[in-house]
C-alpha cells in the first residue's frame, strides 16, 4: 500500500517533468534522509536507496540504508524498507548494480555496495578509525537480501592494524566513500560484464585544501567473487565519483573536485575500462560549486548512444539542478535542461523500463528527496 503522501504526481519547476517525493524529512522514524541511490530493476521496479540518519542530517552518527520501491515508473512508492542498520554507528554511501550477466543468477543479482564508519570524517582522516567497504546482494529485486560480506582488504588500503590486524598497507588509506550513487556492469565491448563500482578515498596526514583525497574504482570481473583497484586518478582532491559506460564499452569517470581551486567537474578518460587513466581533464562546461554528480549511459534508439549527467549547476550554491547530454562520450556537453531551480545538492539519474528518465534527488536544503521523470525529447529539445 502507498502512503498517502505518495499518491499521484504534482509538476515540478521543468515544464515537462513531474516528480513524487520519495523521501521525506521526519518520517518513518528518521529526522533526516539524505545520499539519493536508484536503479531500475529487471522487473522494471525502481528501486530508491538513501542514508536514513535518526537523529540529525549530520553526515556520521546512527546512519542505516533504506528501500523504497516504485512499480508504476515512479508514480508512487511503497513503504520503506530497513536494508541496512550497522548499530549506532554509520552505513552510507549506497551504490546499487545489478549483476545481469551471471548464469548462475539468470533473472539478475542486484549488488549494493556500502561502507560503514565509526567515526566523523575528520577523526577518520587523522587515523583515529577507518571506514570499511561492504556489499549485500539480492535476488528477488532487493525483497530480501543477503548477509553482508566486507570486502575492504580487495578494495581499501587502511593502515589500521588496532581495527583490524590484516589492516596493514603503507598506502595509509583512510576516509573511503563509494560513488556516491548507482555503480554500473558494463554490457558491451571486450569488458562486458564488469562490475564498476566509482570510489575515493584520502590518504596519510590531512593536507591543506584536502589534497590528501583521491578517486579510484574498484571492479569485479568474476560476480563479485573477486574484487581489483584501478590506478588513481591523478589530480590530488578528487572525491565523490561516477561512471557510465561509452559507445565502445569502456568507460568515463567524472568526479568532485574538492580542492575547489576550479568550480568545475573533473573527468578522466580510458580505453580499457579502469586498468589505466588516459588523461583527467577539468570539464569547463560542467560548472559545480563542489558537489556530487550522477551519469549514465542512454540509447534513445538503435544504434544511437549518449550519455547523461545531473549536478547542481552552479559555482556558488547547491541549487539549480541541471541534467546535459553528451553525443561524444563527454568530451563536451550541452547546455542542459533544468530540473528545479531552488536549493538542491545530490541526485542520481537512472533509465526506466519504458524508456523515459528519471533523477532522484535532494531538495530545498536536505528537507526531503524527490524523483523526477521525464522524456528524452524534452531533454533534447
Amino acid at each position: 500500500m502507498q502512503s498517502p503522501r505518495d499518491m499521484g504526481t504534482r509538476p515540478a519547476d521543468g515544464q515537462g517533468v513531474t516528480e513524487t517525493v520519495v523521501f521525506e524529512n521526519g518520517q518513518d522514524g528518521y529526522q533526516c534522509y539524505r545520499i539519493p541511490a536508484i536503479v531500475a530493476a529487471p522487473n522494471g521496479d525502481l528501486l530508491a536507496f538513501a542514508e536514513a540518519r535518526r537523529n540529525d542530517c549530520g553526515d556520521f552518527g546512527d546512519v542505516d540504508m533504506v528501500l523504497r520501491r516504485s512499480t508504476d515508473h515512479g508514480k508512487s512508492w511503497g513503504k520503506l524498507e530497513l536494508v541496512v542498520d550497522y548499530g549506532d554507528n554509520q552505513a552510507g554511501n549506497p551504490a546499487p548494480v545489478f549483476d545481469l550477466t551471471d548464469p548462475t543468477f539468470p533473472k539478475g543479482r542486484l549488488f549494493l555496495f556500502y561502507n560503514t564508519g565509526t567515526a566523523h570524517e575528520a577523526d577518520v582522516r587523522k587515523g583515529k578509525a577507518v571506514r570499511e567497504v561492504w556489499y549485500k546482494t539480492s535476488t528477488d529485486n532487493g525483497k530480501t537480501w543477503s548477509d553482508a560480506v566486507n570486502i575492504t582488504l580487495q578494495t581499501s588500503r587502511p593502515n589500521a592494524p588496532t581495527a583490524n590486524p590484516a589492516y596493514t598497507f603503507k598506502e595509509d588509506w583512510r576516509s573511503y566513500a563509494n560513488t556516491p550513487g548507482h555503480a554500473l556492469q558494463i554490457q558491451n565491448g571486450p569488458y562486458k560484464g564488469r562490475i564498476f563500482v566509482a570510489a575515493n578515498h584520502s590518504a596519510g596526514p590531512p593536507q591543506e585544501h584536502f589534497r590528501d583525497y583521491a578517486a579510484h574504482a574498484f571492479y569485479s570481473d568474476d560476480h563479485g567473487k573477486t574484487f581489483k583497484l584501478t590506478p588513481n586518478l591523478d589530480y590530488a582532491g578528487g572525491n565523490e565519483a561516477t561512471a557510465a559506460e561509452t559507445s565502445d564499452g569502456s568507460l568515463l569517470f567524472n568526479f568532485r573536485n574538492q580542492s575547489g581551486d576550479a568550480k568545475y567537474r573533473l573527468q578522466g578518460f580510458t580505453k580499457n575500462a579502469g586498468e589505466s587513466w588516459d588523461e583527467v581533464r577539468v570539464m569547463k562546461d560542467l560548472p559545480d560549486p563542489v558537489c556530487q554528480g550522477s551519469i549514465i549511459d542512454y540509447q534513445p534508439k538503435k544504434g544511437q548512444h549518449v550519455l547523461l549527467f545531473s549536478n547542481a549547476n552552479s559555482q556558488t550554491k547547491r541549487e539549480n539542478l541541471t541534467v546535459r547530454i553528451s553525443t561524444d562520450d563527454g568530451q563536451t556537453w550541452s547546455a542542459g535542461k533544468v530540473i528545479y531551480p531552488g536549493p538542491v545538492a545530490y541526485s542520481d539519474l537512472v533509465v526506466q523500463k519504458n524508456s523515459d528518465l528519471g533523477v532522484l534527488y535532494e531538495k530545498d536544503g536536505y528537507k526531503r528527496i524527490a524523483y523526477a521523470r521525464f522524456g528524452y525529447e524534452w531533454l533534447e529539445n
